[in-house]
């Protein structure tokens, strides 16, 4: 098996290879599904993502094919997130999954990654397990709006879940370093009701050091002190 950086050529082979892991691996709707690969993989959308500084696209290759690949991102203070590893489910059991992220934990520690996260929706018992087996710790949950439907996503980071606790209007919240959001200036930490990560409260600027918690129907966030503002991820509605 051979691991790369993804090339333009292989638009057409992620595409593939991302319908086939979500139908056989998630329970959501075929509209999900079909939106999802519409909007996420489509030739303009790869081809923003291939050109991105901050986005990479690993593939692996099984004689020659694509068979899976990793979708992972790298904020400012040095956390790299993988978003997806998706394995074409006839290549599956052959630890393609396993040699993957361990070349993009890799990758990614190579431009400066220092800590790393993970995501996945908690209906995917096989890639939650997947995190447990590799030593990271659930952090939190957060829900997620796909196509009209509502799903809850699991975030795992390495190590334990350091938080810090913040007061903001006369109460105290919980500063969450290891769980951040992509801003256009500096990154966005997210920000718990709770120390247990149970109830999201909103997000911390790292830029200027204060915590907001509006959000709009979009996914959308803008600090007011700074104007960073938050980048949609993947299951924003702006995506779908």
């Amino acid at each position: 098996m051979d691991v790369r950086p993804a090339e333009h050529a292989d638009r057409p082979a992620i595409r593939d290879v991302a319908r086939r892991s979500l139908q056989a691996s998630y329970s959501l709707e075929p509209r999900a599904i079909t939106t999802a690969i519409e909007e996420w993989y489509d030739e303009d959308r790869l081809a923003q993502t291939l050109e991105d500084d901050g986005r990479f696209l690993l593939v692996a290759e099984w004689d020659g094919q694509v068979v899976a690949f990793t979708e992972s991102t790298l904020t400012g203070d040095d956390v790299g997130t993988i978003l997806w590893i998706h394995v074409d489910p006839a290549h599956r059991g052959r630890g393609i999954g396993t040699d993957l992220f361990e070349a993009t934990r890799e990758y990614l520690a190579e431009r400066g990654a220092t800590r790393l996260q993970g995501r996945v929706l908690a209906d995917n018992a096989v890639g939650n397990a997947f995190y447990h087996e590799q030593g990271f710790e659930e952090a939190g949950q957060q829900e997620v709006d796909i196509a009209g439907h509502t799903y809850v996503e699991n975030r795992y980071v390495e190590g334990d879940a350091g938080r810090e606790a913040v007061s903001v209007d006369d109460r105290t919240v919980y500063v969450d370093h290891d769980v951040t959001e992509q801003g256009s200036v500096a990154p966005f930490k997210v920000v718990y009701a709770d120390d247990d990560a149970e109830r999201k409260f909103g997000f911390y600027c790292s830029n200027c050091q204060t915590v907001a918690n509006a959000m709009d129907a979009m996914g959308r966030i803008e600090c007011d002190g700074c104007g960073n503002a938050r980048k949609p991820t993947r299951w924003d509605a702006s995506y779908l």
